[in-house]
């Protein structure tokens, strides 16, 4: 790992000293590339150097342990016990700091959610859902927009499919992909029995142009009325946008916007996304993280994550966490829940690179 660290530190020095050649400022393109570069090894490398100086100090210590006067000796026995700490800390900091990134962490993201088994109890589950990553998003300055909905007779979704802009949002959200399932009593019920439901949520990173090339001549495009909510401009104007991949067999639509332009828009983005993820999970088919993994048939079998109404328990069945407070995490607080998986996965990829 040391030999790593050194040739990082040297890289970013001779970037530094590329910032600084007149011909490679003249070149703004060359200059962003730099940076970019520089940007993302900057914290590694202010790791590896306040690691390399505490274990400096940490080994003066010991020589002032084994060299000075009784005085000098407790005095250096107390800075050991604390660069100990220290250089501890700064270890696993680095080691943390060394996997590879998700190239796709920083990126908006587009998230499905489907009613799974339980009928109009599902939809309701999956408005639930819906309701709880978008006050997520509220809570960490992020924006929602609706790009697809079909709602059910009961007021929940059959289906629904979102953008949530923001820095970051693919880095936490990720983590939700997969079944949810939930036991609770429905409003509907008479009998005050107890139903377990399901919904999928499958959550893919925007990707650009450059990252997936899509062949229009391979796509069909629909343009019909929508069937959402909107007033009299959705029903007599022709603006919802169906984009069939026929190679993959995706589909994806979106109505919910009143300018045909921007629900295409929206549609090209949605199927960018859906056909990048489609090539990673070949890519990597074994992978638990990708879309199809992730999702499954919706059956109550395939889960990720329980909501217990009647104890008030959440438990995600990945990393076995149990929490309470299933009002707090409808309500968008769902970090303790993402931090515990993201953790999970972190010492999984350090135990990988081990």
């Amino acid at each position: 790992m040391l030999e790593r660290l050194a040739e990082i530190e040297a890289r970013y020095d001779e970037l530094n000293r590329m910032l600084a050649d007149p011909e490679v400022t003249a070149d703004h393109r060359r200059v962003q590339e730099v940076a970019q570069e520089r940007a993302g090894i900057e914290d590694i490398v202010s790791l590896f150097r306040l690691w390399r100086d505490a274990s400096r100090e940490l080994d003066e210590a010991k020589a002032l342990l084994r060299e000075g006067d009784d005085e000098m000796k407790d005095l250096a026995r107390e800075e050991i016990d604390r660069l100990t700490a220290e250089t501890e800390r700064l270890d696993r900091e680095l080691k943390l700091a060394l996997v590879p990134k998700d190239p796709a962490d920083e990126r908006n993201v587009i998230v499905e959610i489907r009613a799974g088994t339980g009928g109009d109890e599902a939809g309701l589950f999956a408005a639930d859902l819906f309701g709880m990553y978008q006050r997520y998003a509220e809570r960490r300055g992020w924006r929602t927009e609706i790009t697809n909905t079909s709602a059910n007779e009961a007021g929940g979704f059959r289906e629904i499919d979102f953008e949530i802009v923001g820095r970051g949002a693919y880095s936490r959200l990720k983590y939700e992909s997969g079944v949810h399932r939930v036991q609770r009593v429905p409003a509907t019920e008479a009998q005050g029995r107890i139903h377990t439901s399901t919904a999928t949520v499958a959550v893919m990173p925007e990707v650009d142009e450059v990252d997936v090339d899509i062949d229009w001549d391979d796509v069909r495009i629909d343009i019909f009325h929508s069937g959402g909510a909107g007033g009299q401009n959705v029903n007599k104007v022709a603006t919802a946008v169906r984009m069939t991949h026929m190679p993959s067999g995706i589909v994806v639509q979106c109505q919910d916007e009143r300018s045909q332009a921007k629900n295409r828009a929206k549609a090209e983005a949605h199927l960018r996304a859906r056909l990048y993820t489609l090539e990673q999970e070949k890519q990597d088919a074994e992978q638990s993280a990708l879309r199809k993994a992730q999702v499954g048939s919706g059956d109550r079998a395939e889960k990720i994550r329980t909501y217990n109404w009647p104890q008030d328990r959440i438990t995600d069945h990945r990393i076995n966490l149990t929490i309470h407070g299933i009002p707090r995490v409808i309500e968008g607080d769902i970090d303790p829940l993402v931090d515990a998986v993201a953790s999970a996965a972190q010492a999984e990829a350090l135990a990988a690179t081990a």
